[in-house]
């Protein structure tokens, strides 16, 4: 029997990550590197384990993940993202349950843009009434 491969993109922040699920040995990489190295937080590990949990799924795929952009937990989620999307091209009977714990939502909250005339996105410099 051939092993099914089922590909997802997961987005959050400013970090995107191209997830492939492999069936067979449970083995999760990041970027060639194995999940503990590239994230050394324990938030982080669970964060990227949460689909996989929640299906109980955990030992059934081999994750291979490319992630770039962001930061380490926008990463993180984005690889979540990811794993979520393509647990469902795989099998549709599991949405309900991943996107129950929003698994499924894509995170859309990003950094807001500096104005001109401002410190930052909302900050104004001080004002100076004399």
């Amino acid at each position: 029997m051939a092993a099914a491969v089922l590909a997802a993109t997961g987005k959050r922040k400013c970090a995107v990550a191209r997830v492939r699920l492999i069936t067979g040995e449970a083995k999760i990489l990041v970027n060639n590197r194995p999940l503990q190295e590239y994230f050394p937080r324990e938030l982080w590990v669970r964060t990227v384990m949460q689909p996989l949990e929640a299906v109980d799924a955990k030992s059934k795929f081999t994750v291979l993940a490319n992630v770039y952009g962001g930061g380490l937990t926008g990463q993180a989620s984005a690889i979540s993202h990811g794993i979520a999307k393509a647990l469902v091209t795989g099998d549709e009977t599991l949405r309900p349950k991943l996107r129950a714990q929003g698994l499924l939502t894509r995170d859309s909250r990003i950094k807001e843009r500096k104005k001109y005339g401002q410190k930052g996105a909302r900050r104004r410099f001080q004002y100076s009434k004399r």
